[in-house]
């Protein structure tokens, strides 16, 4: 049973977004896991005062604490560290700083000795010792911070039912996979990243933590008297997302959720073989392809074909990279090659053909709308995938994401724009009859930027005559990632030469200005 009201909960589950019954929302999704395993759950939004977080009082097993989809910090700030609320243009969603320390810190008040897990992209991606764009320093893992007991990283849905049945059997929280905790003791096969002093210190040190991080081993940081231990991500599989995917979900959502646009999308697959050096998903998800499975994403689309606010239009059919689907590793569990360069790849896009055509077939279908992007350097290794994207599956335009075109910045972004040109006449080929354009994302702001490089970029743009330029992000130091620690450190990662970072906000003010009048 899963209720925002009453008492006597097994689990209650803290968010700092809306609940909404989806296999798209984070607390959703850990709701309806724990309501098929029988566990009764209580979920909080957004709490703010006393009468918030005690209403549904103290739970029989323990607290769940997340901050939602985004990092609070990331969802309060923009890259030039502005409140985002204060923006008249940008409707915010109201959630404290560091919401996990806030929501972990009243329930020690209200509830001193109970139980807390904390989870989602805010802990996964501090787990560690991890540069804070926001106070410019180097802060402790937020395990120790929140004084949680535990702390999930990536999706959490093992994790958390495992969690669940050690503390209903009365049982320690030790070797759970997929979790870290703080412990005096460290087995034999640990790995040690240099310790929270070391990293704090030495920028050189803060590196080879970088290159050290992993979900597929144990790793341990050592702090004062201890240390904080992460046990290598459980193997998620096929059935497991099948499983996840099929539970009863209503897709029924709350007034002001902010699901509004995908509550017909429907997620094809996790993980990312891109391995870009600004995103996160390798050490969240995973950098393997984990797919569901042919048939249980058509019976999904079956089932909300029956939901009464179905129009016949899926939102969103896709992942990380919509195009990844089917490019599992049949060794993903002991390779460690990169995937994008291995010759066992299965690039041909044959499978998500298949689905897609699949799908169009279902009954109750108009369209099927692949709005999440693509990765169209791999797209281009099957011609007439395009060719079928392009005719069955766009709403007017497609996103892609150059991010740059100098290869100075592109390197130590970790992206190849070498079949960009390719890609573009090849489209406007095939639409060349139709109303369907392309849309791009750029960076700015990322190690290795410079004016002159930004000013490469606008005039890149305007030779080339690029319309629909959807938006260009500045580059925000977020935890764990590499360009994160260029930023950081001034140095390249994997090789510790110094590199250009741009740390002045006036001379970030005027790379924003340089592309700010090319965007309607």
């Amino acid at each position: 049973m899963i209720s925002k009201s009453g008492n006597n909960f097994d689990i209650v589950l803290i968010s700092g977004e809306y609940y909404d019954d989806h296999p798209l929302s984070p607390v959703g999704v850990i709701a309806r896991v724990l309501d098929a395993k029988g566990y009764h759950v209580g979920i909080i939004e957004k709490p703010k005062k006393k009468s918030d977080f005690v209403k549904l009082g103290k739970p029989t097993l323990c607290f769940c604490v997340s901050s939602g989809s985004f990092d609070s910090m990331v969802h309060n700030y923009t890259p030039l560290k502005r409140k985002r609320i204060s923006d008249k243009h940008i409707k915010v969603s109201e959630i404290p700083d560091r919401a996990i320390l806030f929501y972990c810190n009243e329930i020690k008040r209200y509830f001193q000795d109970s139980i807390i897990v904390i989870g989602g992209i805010e802990s996964s991606l501090r787990r560690f010792a991890h540069y804070d764009y926001w106070d410019n320093k180097i802060r402790r893992s937020i395990l120790l911070d929140s004084r949680a007991n535990i702390l999930v990283y990536g999706n959490g849905e093992k994790q958390i039912i495992e969690i669940a049945k050690r503390l209903k059997n009365k049982q320690h929280l030790k070797k759970i996979k997929g979790t870290c905790i703080v412990t005096k003791d460290l087995h034999e096969s640990v790995t040690l990243l240099p310790s929270y002093k070391e990293v704090s210190e030495e920028k050189r040190k803060f590196c080879i933590m970088q290159q050290e991080f992993s979900i597929s081993k144990d790793l341990a940081q050592e702090y004062t008297n201890n240390y904080v231990l992460q046990y290598q991500y459980p193997h998620y599989t096929t059935e497991d997302l099948d499983w996840i995917y099929a539970l009863p979900f209503t897709r029924k959502l709350h007034p002001k959720s902010s699901l509004k646009m995908a509550q017909f999308s429907i997620v094809t697959h996790r993980g990312c073989i891109g391995n870009c050096n600004f995103c996160s998903i390798a050490l969240h998800q995973g950098n393997k392809i984990i797919s569901r499975s042919e048939e249980n994403i058509i019976n999904e689309i079956q089932k909300i074909t029956k939901h009464p606010a179905f129009k016949g239009y899926v939102d969103d059919l896709g992942g990380p990279s919509a195009n990844m689907y089917g490019m599992d590793c049949k060794r993903k569990h002991s390779c460690n090659k990169n995937c994008l360069q291995c010759e066992s790849l299965d690039d041909s896009h044959e499978k998500i053909r298949a689905l897609l055509k699949k799908a169009r077939n279902v009954k109750g279908i108009k369209k099927i709308f692949i709005r999440s992007g693509i990765r169209y350097d791999l797209a281009l290794r099957n011609k007439a995938y395009i060719n079928e994207l392009s005719r069955y599956h766009l709403s007017g335009c497609l996103k892609i994401a150059p991010e740059h075109f100098s290869q100075q910045v592109l390197d130590f972004m970790n992206k190849d724009n070498t079949r960009f040109h390719e890609f573009v006449s090849l489209f406007n080929q095939i639409n060349s009859k139709n109303n369907q354009s392309l849309r791009y994302y750029f960076m700015i702001g990322h190690p290795g930027d410079t004016i002159e490089n930004v000013e490469f970029l606008r005039n890149t743009i305007q030779k080339l005559h690029l319309k629909n330029i959807e938006n260009f992000q500045f580059f925000t130091p977020t935890p764990m990632t590499n360009s994160t620690c260029m930023y950081w450190t001034g140095m390249n990662v994997d090789n510790f030469i110094p590199i250009n970072i741009m740390y002045d906000y006036n001379t970030k003010k005027k790379m924003k200005r340089i592309l700010l009048h090319m965007i309607p």
